[in-house]
């Protein structure tokens, strides 16, 4: 009877390890929804690219041609990186994209059959830059309406 009594009073041991979590097990998932949070913070960081507007299969084709144009195999320079540089010298150490008060307008137009003029607002609570150019699709040329465009051009024309 002894020990009869002695196993009906044994109870079983907890296993060390679920015991360690269940003591912890809050801080653990703490810790996994502050990564979570960061890492779709990270991913969702606005930039240039993801700030355009969406636009039809047609525009975008136009629009790359613009933005990717580099003048030849010497030049080190994009148009798009040429833009980048100008944002990110007006706004150091910022994260402009973010800003509510930041919008990047697009506006393409067919002005005849393979030429399209595309005009890139960028506006900002300092103020804003404006880009207009003609775009030939056809022989890839890419001509500047305004001074800024043309400072744009000829940046990547001499890089």
């Amino acid at each position: 009877m002894v020990k009869d009594k002695k196993k009906e009073e044994e109870k079983p041991k907890k296993s060390g390890l679920k015991a360690f979590l269940k003591k912890r097990a809050p801080f653990y998932l703490a810790a996994v929804a502050l990564i979570v949070i960061s890492a779709q913070s990270i991913l969702s960081e606005k930039n240039f690219e993801n700030s355009l507007p969406d636009i039809s299969e047609e525009e975008q084709l136009v629009v790359d041609t613009l933005l990717n144009y580099n003048a030849g195999v010497e030049s080190k320079l994009s148009v798009k990186e040429v833009i980048k540089n100008q944002i990110d010298e007006e706004y150091p150490d910022e994260k402009i994209y973010g800003h509510k008060k930041t919008v990047l307008d697009l506006s393409v137009t067919n002005v005849n059959s393979d030429e399209y003029n595309v005009i890139l607002n960028f506006k900002s609570y300092k103020g804003e830059m404006n880009f207009d150019w003609n775009v030939n699709i056809d022989s890839n040329e890419i001509t500047a309406n305004n001074p800024e465009s043309k400072h744009v051009i000829d940046v990547v024309t001499f890089s």
